[in-house]
């Protein structure tokens, strides 16, 4: 399935807690995925391209498939990463999972504003391909304090 359109699990293990990246551009999709397996080769990850399907997913997720760590982009269509960040604060449920916002954008207040409200980092994307995998690098510390 294209992850554009969708969601796709990649997985070698189906008993581990996965990644779940809301993230509508394939190319950050596929580089991001690519160099978290690289140093995982047993992650899933889950994408949902839009952050409508993203609510629609946290919404209906039950307790026992909790993801372990949420990964957004900033700029999703139809809903943001900042609006789901803010709608998952307000669900108990989701407060001791990691949540990194990650954007084009450098912008201190957007950084702020998602630290404040629930972020545990905020990340600009990378503009290489040894940018995703340092980048990786970082996500797959977040994993580890799971």
């Amino acid at each position: 399935m294209n992850p554009a359109h969708g969601y796709e699990v990649k997985t070698n293990n189906s008993s581990r807690k996965y990644v779940l990246l809301a993230e509508d551009d394939v190319d950050d999709v596929e580089f991001l995925t690519v160099s978290l397996q690289n140093l995982d080769q047993g992650l899933q990850v889950r994408v949902l391209s839009s952050g409508d399907k993203a609510i629609s997913f946290f919404e209906n997720l039950p307790d026992d498939q909790l993801p372990g760590l949420i990964i957004m982009d900033y700029n999703l269509p139809a809903v943001n990463g900042y609006q789901i960040l803010t709608m998952l604060a307000e669900d108990e449920r989701y407060k001791a999972i990691p949540k990194i916002i990650w954007s084009t954008s450098n912008s201190s207040f957007f950084e702020q504003e998602c630290l404040t409200s629930g972020a545990s980092a905020y990340f600009v994307k990378p503009a290489d391909l040894s940018g995703y995998a340092d980048l990786a690098g970082k996500i797959v510390g977040y994993l580890r304090k799971m």
